[in-house]
């Protein structure tokens, strides 16, 4: 496999290299029965080989683990209760276990079903006491406030019969012999008997339980309610309700019936009332101290639970990260093919070349540790698959080559733009961000983060915090480079400083504070770094600054898209071998010189011109002269010529330009026929060979030679990546005109803040207005310049490197290498 992809020398550990991906390797494992845990632990510890999928036509119930991963469901099952006991009772599980205890996990099994039993167990034991104590609560109240009923009730009757008597006594008439004869004479048995029923009803249901009484009853019941001041802990839901203690009475059975099932509606709770106030005295007495021991036995089983679950916090991550391990294991061992022995396992996979050593050596460490007689065997395969892409990255470069692999991921061993994404995507930032005030603040936001990324790192974020803190490097460098470019503009929050000196140019006269930079002199020597201070505040500041980062962004543009037709070249000159070492020719010959000669005949002759006006201070019209270098190349340029021989070498750039997008279309699709046909030709004599040889050289056929050569489709296909060049180089080269754009729009943003805000306020000599206006200008600042002139300075580099820079060169059609790995074990992580 090295042999065959190329790659640099072996060793434990190689260099770091991100220009070109780790050389990788398809191995093959074959792994006895007994050491396959041992084997697959090991090299999830190692995280450095990618295992393919073997059984992929097999469901996951048909596979060898089937059973384990079942097993380790389970016992996730009880691991997940055993959380949610802990996050009622408020109990967090310690990061870190205060002592790392050795349990196997049939140990572990065991013991995850006894601790879930036993606060299965005591969880409803605490419901049924909880229950009952509230229960004996709500009686305890009924007890006090329909006592209260009765008692009014009693004392209010005892004062009304004392004073019929003393009436009856002074106002005796004739009659009364006869009305208490005709009392006396009832029938006891006929007079009517009164039951009542006591209980609490939800305060909120308590008017349309009195309604429904009446209306069920057609008035024949009497209701007497009062309001329990505090909530009441509910025995059914145990939840806190405001309630009110209820006594209704009422006269037979048939109202008893209907009365009952109104209170069973509204769960309204009845309890026992004794009618005798000696009788409630007892029974108040009775249920104060059942209160009293539920009450103690509660807070006892509360206090062996909480232990409990304390002592399972302090093991739990232990448990829960050795579940997960296990799982993932079989997991990843079901991915293996059984031998028809059924005494090994065969493992594929892809690892770097680098890790060889490592991974036999773990593979006799797992040998060694299982006791099995046979070791484990290592052989690397040959094979025609593209492997994957693995580049080793830390913390600093992990999340330039993130935004590399946002577009795609390299090819396997393709030139990765994430080398130069390092540089240029926070200077191209930089160019529109341009104030080493604003850098500043990026700087500060940044370092808050770094120096604290220990701990953050191990905090659960925000998804816009985490986002921030994974890219606080990227953000470190926009920052440095924002400041050397606003060190360059000369602007800090729009306010030139002459930090470098005395600016070279003073006034003729005292008028020339209005007048345009005719009215300046020069008097020293020039400013020794950036824009000269005395620029700003000029009316000639605009067109200045607009000439000179117009022209800026055409050079950096230039620049760039020259560097990705070179790494194009590159790319073809590293994939060359004995196969395609023609069709390497051919592209440096047909693709690359051409796109080379077209570009640069162009838009390399116009950043030659736009250097040689600066350096000679000409005032030649650069628009003019690229206008009239197609419509009349052959006019005199006058004033507009910058040096001799200017219109020779314009025409002759111009026949280039011309020249190159043919030499780019006709003759690569010719060419690559005639290879193709001369390849067929020449293999269709090939002498025997071994049967290994023969096998892999049918391979070769089967997936290269036998393919029918389309030319219609490698013509057309060639003409549209030539119109595409073409096109794209006119358009690129504007595109990169956004960095005057926002460059611009920036620095006149920050100008209209710090005029229109802070400096008005300062006019007005008033301190509440002044402080108005500096809290204005802090978020204005903030929010419109730190915030989104960053996301948007932002994505417009993105998009230039993605775009412009990449397409030249970048297929980024690859996938990413994924070892298999403990380390990136979480908490959603389903295996």
């Amino acid at each position: 496999m090295g042999d065959t992809f190329g790659g640099r020398g072996g060793g434990c550990c190689p260099p770091m290299d991100l220009f070109r991906s780790e050389p990788m390797q398809l191995v093959q494992l074959i792994i006895p029965i007994e050491s396959a845990h041992h084997t697959i632990s090991y090299l999830g510890d190692l995280a450095l080989i990618q295992f393919k999928d073997l059984n992929v036509e097999k469901s996951p119930f048909q596979r060898t683990y089937a059973a384990q991963i079942k097993k380790c469901a389970e016992m996730a099952r009880k691991l997940r209760f055993l959380k949610e006991q802990m996050s009622k009772a408020g109990i967090s599980s310690s990061g870190k276990t205060m002592m790392w205890v050795d349990i196997d996990v049939d140990d572990l099994e065991i013991k995850l079903g006894e601790l879930e039993a036993e606060l299965v167990e005591i969880n409803a034991n605490g419901e049924k006491l909880q229950r009952a104590y509230s229960e004996l609560a709500e009686y305890k109240l009924v007890l006090h406030k329909a006592g209260e009923f009765f008692y009014s009730a009693r004392s209010s009757a005892t004062a009304q019969q004392r004073e019929i008597e003393a009436h009856s006594i002074r106002e005796e008439s004739v009659d009364t012999p006869l009305l208490l004869e005709q009392e006396m004479s009832t029938d006891p048995s006929k007079q009517v008997k009164l039951g009542f029923l006591a209980g609490l009803v939800p305060r909120e249901k308590s008017m349309a339980f009195e309604r429904i009484l009446f209306r069920a009853t057609r008035g024949n019941v009497f209701l007497r309610q009062s309001a329990v001041e505090e909530p009441v802990t509910d025995p059914v839901s145990g939840e806190k309700i405001e309630k009110n203690v209820f006594v209704v009475f009422y006269s037979g059975e048939k109202v008893k019936n209907k009365i009952l099932k109104i209170c069973d509606a509204f769960g309204a709770n009845r309890y026992s009332f004794a009618e005798d106030l000696g009788k409630q005295a007892q029974m108040i007495t009775e249920v104060s101290g059942r209160l009293s021991e539920l009450k103690t036995t509660i807070d006892v089983g509360l206090l062996h639970r909480g232990n409990l679950l304390q002592t399972i916090g302090d093991q739990f991550e232990q448990w829960n990260l050795l579940v997960r391990k296990e799982k993932s294991i079989y997991h990843t061992l079901n991915m293996l093919s059984i031998d028809v022995t059924k005494k090994c396992l065969v493992a594929e996979g892809w690892s770097p070349t680098f890790a060889t050593k490592q991974i036999q050596d773990a593979l006799q460490r797992a040998s060694f540790d299982s006791n099995s007689q046979v070791g484990a065997i290592f052989q690397v395969l040959n094979t025609v698959e593209s492997p994957p892409t693995y580049f080793r990255t830390n913390k600093f470069t992990s999340a330039f080559q993130e935004i590399v692999d946002a577009y795609g991921v390299a090819k396997y061993q393709e030139a990765n733009p994430g080398v130069f994404t390092i540089v240029t995507f926070p200077f191209l930032f930089a160019v529109m961000f341009g104030d080493w005030g604003h850098g500043i603040c990026l700087l500060l936001a940044t370092l808050f983060f770094i120096i604290r990324e220990k701990k953050l790192s191990s905090q659960k974020l925000g998804d816009i915090t985490e986002m921030t803190f994974g890219g606080r490097y990227v953000i470190m460098m926009m920052a440095l480079f924002s400041i050397y470019t606003g060190l360059i503009y000369n602007e800090f929050f729009s306010v030139p400083f002459e930090l470098f000196g005395p600016s070279a140019y003073a006034c003729r006269d005292l008028s020339c504070r209005d007048a345009s930079t005719a009215g300046l002199i020069k008097v020293r020597r020039t400013y020794p770094l950036g824009v000269d201070p005395v620029w700003h505040g000029t009316r000639s500041e605009l067109p200045f600054l607009n000439s000179l980062k117009m022209k800026m962004s055409i050079l950096l543009g230039v620049a760039q898209m020259n560097l990705g037709i070179i790494l194009s070249y590159f790319n073809a000159k590293f994939f060359q071998n004995s196969i395609n070492i023609c069709v390497n020719h051919v592209y440096s010959r047909f693709q690359f010189v051409p796109q080379m000669i077209f570009l640069n005949s162009l838009f390399g002759y116009l950043s030659v011109l736009i250097i040689m006006k600066w350096c000679t201070g000409s005032q030649a019209d650069l628009y003019h002269i690229m206008i009239y270098m197609f419509l009349s190349p052959t006019d005199d340029l006058g004033e507009n010529q910058l040096f001799i021989g200017q219109k020779t070498a314009q025409i002759v750039l111009l026949l280039l330009a011309l020249v190159a997008v043919p030499w780019m279309l006709l003759p690569k699709p010719f060419l690559l026929k005639k290879q193709h046909e001369e390849r067929h030709q020449s293999q269709s004599y090939i002498p025997l060979q071994s049967t290994e040889d023969t096998f892999q050289l049918d391979t070769s056929h089967d997936s290269h030679d036998h393919e029918e050569f389309e030319f219609g489709e490698v013509f057309v296909h060639q003409l549209i990546h030539t119109i595409e060049f073409v096109l794209g180089a006119v358009s690129n080269t504007a595109s990169y005109l956004r960095l005057w754009a926002l460059s611009l729009a920036h620095s006149e943003l920050s100008s209209v803040f710090y005029e229109k805000v802070l400096l008005l306020a300062w006019g007005f000599n008033n301190v509440i207005i002044l402080i108005v206006g500096i809290i204005v200008f802090i978020c204005a600042t903030v929010g419109v310049l730190l915030v989104m002139e960053t996301l948007s300075a932002f994505l417009h580099a993105l998009r230039l490197h993605w775009v412009e820079f990449q397409n030249k060169f970048y297929e980024g059609d690859g996938y990413k290498f994924c070892p298999f790995t403990f380390t990136l074990l979480g908490e959603e992580d389903d295996y």
